[in-house]
């Protein structure tokens, strides 16, 4: 397969260039800083340097042309503002959106986050501050912008607390789940078995679990 990583040089997306790389996948990483793209060459990808807050729909779509599926997994980041969780993780998701159906491909991957139900129609949680809020609301908006598009086949990820530790390969996939967390090494193995599989327009939440990934994943029929 020849798959695009929005966001190639984030902790999960590497984890997941390395996998697909490492199995002879063809892997297009878009990363914004130059400073980044020899990291991503040594994952095994070709950097291809775009900024997704300014970069125009033609310039992305030239990047992810001929591919068989785009994954977005960038983000803002820690210590970034309200502003910037709006233009990166709601319109550049959107914007890879826009550049898949402007070049003909069809399968899209998001990572999202466990917790966007909680701000639905406004709502706001107690205990969370306003980054945070706008966190969820712009991975939210970006859910609903990419799931209501008939030209895209779309699956959205949402993990909970993203760890460091080892990768077990087990998970617990589902709709609806215990909030927990998982390891940033099953998240990315699981949107490759999900690559694989092919679970057009499923959400679903990720956390830590028994269950091998391959199975977790086929059980989603």
């Amino acid at each position: 397969m020849r798959i695009v990583v929005a966001g190639a040089h984030g902790q999960v997306a590497r984890r997941l260039d390395r996998l697909l790389s490492a199995r002879g996948d063809t892997v297009v990483g878009i990363v914004r800083n130059a400073g980044h793209e020899a990291d991503v060459a040594a994952d095994g990808a070709r950097p291809v340097l775009l900024d997704l807050e300014s970069a125009s729909v033609d310039d992305v779509a030239a990047a992810v042309a001929g591919s068989d599926a785009v994954v977005f997994a960038a983000g803002a980041g820690p210590g970034s503002g309200t502003a910037r969780k709006d233009t990166v993780d709601r319109a550049a998701a959107v914007l890879l959106a826009d550049a898949a159906q402007h070049a003909g491909v069809r399968r899209y991957l998001l990572v999202s986050s466990m917790g966007v139900d909680s701000v639905a129609d406004g709502a706001r949680p107690e205990g969370l501050d306003d980054v945070f809020t706008a966190y969820l609301q712009a991975k939210l908006a970006a859910e609903r912008d990419v799931l209501a598009r008939p030209a895209l086949a779309t699956t959205v990820v949402r993990p909970g607390g993203l760890t460091d530790e080892p990768g077990t390969g087990r998970v617990t996939l589902a709709r609806h789940v215990e909030r927990g967390s998982v390891p940033r090494d099953d998240v990315a193995a699981v949107l490759v078995a999900l690559l694989d599989a092919g679970a057009d327009g499923a959400v679903l939440e990720l956390v830590a679990g028994p269950t091998p990934i391959d199975e977790a994943v086929a059980a989603l029929g």
